[in-house]
């Protein structure tokens, strides 16, 4: 008889790998001077992953996160998607902040080695979308 393989590490799940990401958005937009509201925030229309300020400003910005040599995070956000974010940041501003308040969509690329570490965090403000 051959050796036995030890078992293969868990590789983390989807929402636990989701959740990283959000967290380490949250610390590196802090870094850069944002103040985050809210995190998760959900209406009717959808969910985003953070509403933070930028000075005068709010930015809905959406987190996509890869682990290991997947796809670029910056290919998780879809034409779809980026309509639902724009939606929910109406229905923010429309809801929560009744002064005309100027936004945007940000979205935060984040690339994780193997060992869950950040290789890569990257912050694209007001993509697609002229508000």
């Amino acid at each position: 008889m051959g050796q036995q393989r030890p078992p293969r590490p868990e590789r983390p799940s989807r929402t636990s790998t989701g959740r990283r990401g959000e967290d380490l958005a949250c610390e590196e937009l802090t870094r850069r001077g944002y103040e985050i509201v809210a995190r998760n925030w959900r209406c009717p229309v959808g969910e985003v992953d953070i509403v933070a300020r930028e000075g005068q400003s709010l930015a809905f910005v959406e987190v996509k996160t890869r682990r290991g040599r997947q796809s670029l995070p910056e290919e998780g956000l879809t034409p779809a998607k980026a309509a639902r974010i724009i939606a929910v940041a109406q229905h923010y501003v429309g809801q929560v902040e009744p002064v005309e308040t100027a936004w945007r969509i940000d979205l935060v690329a984040i690339e994780l080695g193997r060992d869950g570490q950040a290789r890569r965090i990257t912050i694209t403000p007001a993509i697609g979308i002229d508000a």
